[in-house]
This record gives C-alpha cells, structure tokens and sequence, in this order.
C-alpha cells in the first residue's frame, strides 16, 4: 500500500458512519474491494483504519514475527487482530462499529488522520489535547532518528 498523508475533520451521522474525505479516498489504491478494518488503537485512545489488503499485510507480518506457542505473543496477535470489517458504501461513507465508537469516545465531531499505511480516527478534542503534555518533539527526534545515536552508544 501507498503511504497516505494528511489530516481531515468529519462528521459521524447518528448511524455511526462518516464520508471518506476525498484527500484521503484518491490516495488509496485503486481497487474494487471497498473492504476496511477498523481496529482499535493499543497506544492512543483512537481507532485505526487499514484498507483490507493492508491489514492482511499487517496480519501476515505479525504471523512472521510472533511465536503461536508464546502466551505474550499469542495475546499481543489476538489484540492486534481484534477488528471489525467494515465497507465503503456507495456514498463512500465508513460505518464505525458502535462498540468502538464508544471506546474511543467518538461523538459527531471526527479528524482522521492519515499515518502512513494506515489512518487514525480520534475524537476531536481528545486529538486536539495530545501536545498538552509538553512532549519535547525536537528530542525525540534527535535521540530517534539522528545517526549520531550509533556514534553515543560506541563512546558508552
């Protein structure tokens, strides 16, 4: 799958569903399956959205890595792999189970936000506090993603 960015505000209809944002829509790939799956997030309180070929990736890579006979790795597979299929309907809106849309408080108000192989769907005002924490985005990308990461654990 491609990558996907950008960051779109929506609205949920009282059915639980909300139109695609076309941003969004015209970056994925071409395909006649309007398949996707919606899971929940392990790390935010927000829900994530893969097209169902990507999620079949996901799946198969986590089969790679993780060992069936570990009890931590078959619970962390089963958590990754609890989902639901949902479909892009003929007026390209997605239908968000109502039990995941209440854990992650989803009201009328939505931004979905593209991550790349996936996106995230939060409730607005909970996106909207994330960088109420004072998190130190310039240091975490020098200690994440600055080669001279290799040179300090050399010199320790």
């Amino acid at each position: 799958m491609s990558l996907i960015v950008g960051v779109e505000y929506c609205k949920i209809d009282s059915n639980g569903r909300f139109k695609l944002p076309v941003a969004l829509k015209k970056q994925l790939p071409s395909s006649e399956d309007n398949r996707f799956v919606v899971r929940n997030s392990i790390y935010n309180p927000c829900l994530e959205l893969f097209t169902y070929a990507s999620f079949q990736s996901e799946v198969k890579e986590l089969q790679e890595k993780l060992n069936p006979y570990d009890s931590k790795a078959k619970r962390l597979y089963r958590r990754f792999t609890q989902a639901n299929i949902t479909e892009l309907d003929s007026f390209d809106r997605i239908l968000i189970p109502s039990e995941q849309r209440i854990d992650a408080k989803l009201d009328k108000d939505i931004v979905v936000v593209a991550c790349g192989k996936f996106m995230e769907i939060w409730n607005v005002t909970t996106y909207k506090s994330l960088d109420n924490d004072n998190f130190d985005y310039e240091k975490a990308a020098e200690d994440l993603l600055s080669n001279n990461q290799i040179d300090k654990d050399v010199v320790d």
